[in-house]
């Protein structure tokens, strides 16, 4: 076994992730030989968000709001191995252990046990100190928000610049399907993540919206996706831009010497 591979962790609820922004990072991730450890709270097998699997109940937006063909086949893959069938406990890794987290997102209610854990804010602080890679992509930056550096009794990323989910997307989303799917795309009804992400910074300024988000991102379509870079942290907003985050992810970790 090569001694200097890479190993990535990535945590995930019971339930509710988004299929897209695990599986696309876990194939581009994997192809380049990197080990990736996911981690669950208990320790058993996770599920993905199956509305956003399926497409299921999203009536004529479907083609739009449901996964892509590609993260859905990632997806499937992913499912089948060892790491993602056998995961560990949130409460059972090291910081000491990996090169770099990844925090994917998800908007059922299921991904509040993942956003509200103190475990995983404990882990994401750790790897803040350290200066290892933490990249976050939608609901995965509340995540980062929330975890609160004890030496300052600020967020991690309250002098970083960042993306997130924007208040435009989720409330669209939302509107979109509220009809028959009531509050389904409002992970918290009494706050947007944008907001909560732009409240534990230092400058709202550095809180990036990118360009106008339509198009998913794709190996062939790069230019679509758009992501935040700054020092050790990558933030991405939603899963079309997942190949972009993904890429840059890896740059981050092949960068650091080990």
């Amino acid at each position: 076994m090569d001694m200097k591979m890479k190993k990535i962790l990535i945590p995930l609820p019971s339930y509710g992730f988004d299929p897209t922004e695990v599986a696309i990072p876990w194939k581009l991730i994997s192809e380049q030989g990197m080990k990736i450890v996911f981690i669950t709270p208990e320790g058993k097998k996770a599920s993905a968000d199956i509305r956003m699997l399926m497409g299921k109940n999203l009536g004529i937006w479907k083609s739009v709001l449901r996964a892509g063909q590609d993260a859905v086949d990632a997806y499937h893959k992913m499912e089948k191995t060892d790491s993602f069938c056998n995961p560990h406990k949130y409460i059972d890794v090291y910081v000491e252990d990996f090169d770099a987290i990844l925090l994917p997102g998800g908007h059922d209610k299921g991904v509040k046990e993942y956003l509200e854990s103190e475990v995983l804010q404990q882990h994401v602080v750790d790897f803040f100190v350290a200066q290892k890679p933490v990249g976050a992509i939608c609901h995965g930056v509340v995540l980062a928000a929330r975890s609160i550096n004890p030496d300052t009794q600020k967020s991690v990323i309250h002098n970083y610049k960042t993306t997130s989910l924007l208040k435009s997307q989720e409330l669209l989303a939302y509107n979109l399907t509220r009809l028959w799917l009531k509050d389904y795309y409002l992970t918290y009804p009494e706050v947007t993540v944008e907001d909560e992400v732009k409240s534990v910074l230092s400058d709202s300024n550095n809180f990036l919206k990118g360009p106008t988000p339509f198009l998913r991102d794709s190996y062939n379509h790069l230019k679509r996706g758009f992501v935040v870079r700054d020092r050790n942290y990558l933030s991405a907003r939603w899963p079309g831009d997942a190949y972009n985050f993904s890429l840059e992810f890896i740059k981050m970790v092949q960068d650091v010497k080990n």
